[in-house]
């Protein structure tokens, strides 16, 4: 989907085209799947549906497709995707109370942000599947290494990667969720990659994964 396609159907939408409407929301639902996935807290996994997550931004979406209309700089994906993380927020808590309500269970209540993207599915992401047992046994080993490498890194570095790699949002997009110019996104991107290039550096295997 092109910046200029998005363009024309929000102009459509503004003047109250239905279809636009629904072509809008219908084009980003795989991508706020996937970022729903990588969000959700592990303890709850099994008891969200992400795709649900997804159905209830979108209705949301809808209803105040007006209140985009005012946001002229905001990329409307980006504008999406916070309905869908305060829609993720509301069913973490949600969970993660009853949950609590367990008195075997020792789990504490979400309140602030979503949680970090868990680095041992971005790390199962990045080397993706193996086809026989040997390779399966090598990408295990792989992936404790990698885990290991994202973990190491400072916080808005990994963020930065998980939004420009797992996520798959343009530098535009990114600049725009973490508040920063185009060029200091970029520049911020680069250099996470560079960090962790140099962590992995020493294993082959892992030369041409970034």
């Amino acid at each position: 989907m092109t910046l200029d396609s998005t363009s024309v159907l929000i102009r459509r939408a503004i003047n109250a085209d239905a279809a636009a409407v629904g072509e809008l929301f219908n084009r980003n639902r795989l991508r706020l799947r996937r970022f729903v996935d990588l969000r959700l807290d592990d303890r709850v996994r099994g008891r969200i549906d992400p795709s649900d997550v997804v159905q209830d931004a979108c209705i949301e979406g809808t209803r105040r497709l007006d209140e985009y209309f005012l946001l002229t700089q905001m990329p409307f994906y980006v504008w999406l995707r916070l309905i869908t993380a305060q829609k993720l927020a509301l069913a973490h808590r949600h969970h993660l109370r009853v949950l609590a309500r367990n008195a075997a269970r020792d789990v504490p209540l979400f309140a602030a942000n979503l949680p970090d993207a868990s680095s041992a599915l971005l790390a199962a992401r990045l080397l993706g599947r193996s086809a026989t047992p040997c390779q399966a046994a090598l990408r295990a080993e792989q992936q404790l290494r990698l885990q290991g490498a994202l973990e190491s890194l400072r916080p808005h570095d990994r963020e930065i990667i998980v939004l420009r790699h797992f996520e798959q949002l343009s530098n535009l997009e990114t600049a725009s969720v973490l508040g920063l110019s185009e060029t200091t996104a970029s520049t911020r991107h680069v250099r996470a990659l560079q960090r962790l290039r140099k962590i992995l550096d020493a294993d082959p295997n892992f030369r041409d994964l970034l």
